[in-house]
């Protein structure tokens, strides 16, 4: 069995290149091959000596993601559905702006965690994606659209781990894949411009604050417990006083001196004023401790199984402007890609679900919709 060297950061790379009898520097050149050229034939390699190319050939493999499927948006968003077998399929999203070109990257073939409002969530899961089926979301992406849009400098200036799946659940994986976006010999990307998308799963926050810092955002969603139980069911192994903690905890170690709040806008369910008013209230309690936030404010992308409807637009920005005033800085995302299902939500690939996911959202589902019948 040979090694997919896409599966590891520099360090790991240079362990692999010692075994190999070869010294830790031979690591570094095929680790710009790899990611900065975007070689995967030892062959094309032309500054390393033929004897290393023929051991690479007999050990190691530079291999991908086979893609079932590309869909381009009107808005020039780019969605990918990756293979990553037995019948289960991951989705990236390229999205372009002026300034930026920032790719969305799965890393978990389903999710676990469940979340009312994502469609992932309600496929189920399947099995946490390896460092190199994460890490080549970025190698495919980032070298296809340099030939794509016929330019040789990097394309690609930012990723957020917001795909598919709950990124701090498959940490292992995860951490190598970050390094190697990081590193100045891979992909040279800046720890502000890395972010790590999470649910609140505490522990692991606090090892990534301590192991590969990049920027943070948490899906908060609720400002009380019991509604975030109900959107959010892992809220209740690790309720919001313990995640705001974590996350002033993570501000001493992070890139950014503020933590990102993503707030999914549901119809009657969590954006009515009184939910803003406590939301300002949880915060400025908080900021008392050394938090420091900003809102970003997610228009829900409906589909049929959630039973949930989008907040109507101008319910949003009375929202925003509510926060606003109270002194929290407050976005509104774009959604971008909607029309090839691409915005936040609605990745969904295909998943062979090992979880009984379905069984169990319905019965929160029952739960929620018989709290708001008595309310």
């Amino acid at each position: 069995m040979t090694a997919n060297l896409l599966d590891f950061d520099l360090e790991g790379l240079a362990v692999f290149c010692e075994r190999l009898g070869e010294k830790r520097f031979r690591a570094t050149q095929l680790f710009r091959w790899i990611h900065q050229k975007g070689a995967s034939e030892f062959d094309d390699m032309s500054d390393l000596a033929k004897s290393l190319r023929e051991k690479l050939k007999a050990h190691a493999h530079i291999q991908s993601l086979p893609v079932v499927s590309q869909h381009l948006s009107a808005d020039g968003t780019i969605k990918w559905l990756f293979d990553v077998g037995a019948g289960n399929a991951v989705e990236a999203v390229f999205i372009p702006e002026d300034d930026r070109g920032t790719l969305c990257i799965s890393s978990q073939a389903g999710c676990a965690v469940g979340c009312r409002f994502c469609s992932t969530g309600h496929q189920g899961f399947s099995r946490n994606l390896t460092t190199a089926e994460i890490l080549s979301q970025l190698w495919f992406a980032e070298h296809f659209l340099r030939k794509h849009l016929k330019v040789s400098e990097r394309v690609i200036s930012n990723v957020v781990m917001m795909g598919m799946g709950e990124p701090l659940q498959n940490y292992s994986a995860l951490v190598p894949a970050l390094k190697a976006m990081l590193d100045d010999h891979g992909y040279g990307l800046s720890r502000r411009r890395v972010t790590v998308s999470t649910s609140g799963v505490v522990p692991m926050m606090d090892r990534l604050s301590i192991d590969c810092p990049v920027a943070l955002a948490v899906s908060l969603h609720a400002p009380t417990d019991a509604l975030r139980d109900s959107l959010v069911p892992l809220n209740k192994k690790y309720p919001i006083d313990e995640l705001l903690q974590t996350c002033i905890r993570y501000l001493a170690h992070a890139p950014r001196d503020f933590i990102t709040f993503e707030y999914c806008m549901l119809d009657g369910v969590n954006d009515q004023p009184e939910h803003a008013e406590l939301l300002i209230g949880l915060v400025q309690f908080h900021a008392r401790q050394g938090l420091r936030c900003k809102f970003n404010l997610i228009p829900f992308n409906p589909f049929p199984a959630s039973g949930l409807l989008r907040s109507p637009q101008e319910r949003v920005q009375a929202f925003a402007k509510q926060l606003q005033n109270a002194g929290l800085v407050t976005t509104v995302r774009k959604t971008r890609g909607d029309d090839i299902d691409a915005a936040c939500g609605q990745l969904a690939g295909d998943v062979k679900d090992r979880t009984q996911v379905k069984a169990r959202i319905a019965q929160q589902r029952m739960i929620m919709l018989r709290a708001v019948n008595e309310h």
